[in-house]
């Protein structure tokens, strides 16, 4: 499961016109469910989200977590982020989970995330949506739990 996070100061995600999730400061997290992933991929990724040190401290470096400064977390569905770009002048998705399994996965982290931390916020799967941040410094990070291997910590 790969989460492509970015510092916020503020982030929303609209759906045919409508606002469907916003917060302030905080983690936009791009989501992508690969083939393989379980519920193991997604408890460690969202582990490692609430707790991945990119706040600053009173010295400005990064040295809190989302659960420390008790940020925003906005999760947008993203299969594009599974996908093999290695040859050729086109995508392919075979890396990427079925639209089903994808969604269950999705919606599996989401109800986590929500059991776990607050404010929660999220795009809807499947839809057409705009995303729209301010990427704050920036900063940007790929973290990825591959799929099929022990959830390690």
């Amino acid at each position: 499961m790969i989460g492509l996070l970015q510092r916020v100061t503020e982030a929303r995600v609209g759906v045919d016109g409508e606002v469907v999730g916003e917060i302030g400061r905080g983690l936009l997290v791009l989501v992508g469910v690969e083939r393989g992933d379980g519920e193991a991929q997604a408890g460690r990724l969202l582990e490692r989200l609430l707790g991945y040190r990119v706040f600053p401290d009173a010295e400005d470096r990064m040295n809190l977590s989302l659960a420390d400064v008790g940020g925003g977390l906005l999760l947008v569905p993203q299969f594009t982020l599974a996908a093999d770009t290695r040859k050729g002048m086109r995508a392919s998705f075979t890396p990427a989970a079925t639209p089903d399994d994808g969604a269950r996965l999705f919606e599996y982290l989401l109800g986590l995330a929500r059991a776990r931390h607050a404010p929660v916020a999220a795009g809807r799967f499947g839809a057409d949506m705009q995303v729209a941040l301010v990427n704050d410094g920036p900063v940007t990070f790929w973290l990825q739990v591959p799929p099929g291997q022990p959830a390690a910590r």
